[in-house]
């Protein structure tokens, strides 16, 4: 039985946003930008969870387009993160990957979910 691949990825990016804000408050003391990173970061599998029991196809939708959102905000703090010089080229390429990734799935989703109300 195949798994839920965007429920898998977005928990295991949270996870990685997790230590990464650990990382952030620990060893650089930055506490603005992290503690943004960490709110978006972490809620875009909150989100899917929510939306994986959705009151209605429209209540799926809603919360998966919310999921889209985060996960493009999170997007804009890694990018900020790497600018500011918080992250190395290698860490921000690794993390930012998995986020794209996760974009093009929720983007795909909430695609097929509104051509098919």
């Amino acid at each position: 039985m195949k798994g839920n691949v965007v429920k898998e990825k977005s928990f295991a990016f949270a996870i990685r946003i997790v230590t990464l804000y650990k990382f952030l408050a620990e060893d650089k003391r930055e506490f603005v930008i992290s503690k943004q990173l960490m709110r978006s970061g972490t809620a875009v599998g909150a989100l899917v969870r929510e939306a994986e029991h959705g009151e209605s196809k429209l209540d799926f939708i809603h919360k998966m387009a919310i999921a889209q959102k985060e996960i493009n905000e999170t997007l804009y703090w890694l990018e900020l993160l790497k600018a500011t010089n918080y992250l190395t080229e290698e860490q921000f390429t690794s993390l930012y990957t998995d986020a794209d990734e996760i974009i093009r799935l929720v983007t795909s989703i909430v695609k097929t979910a509104k051509s098919n109300k």
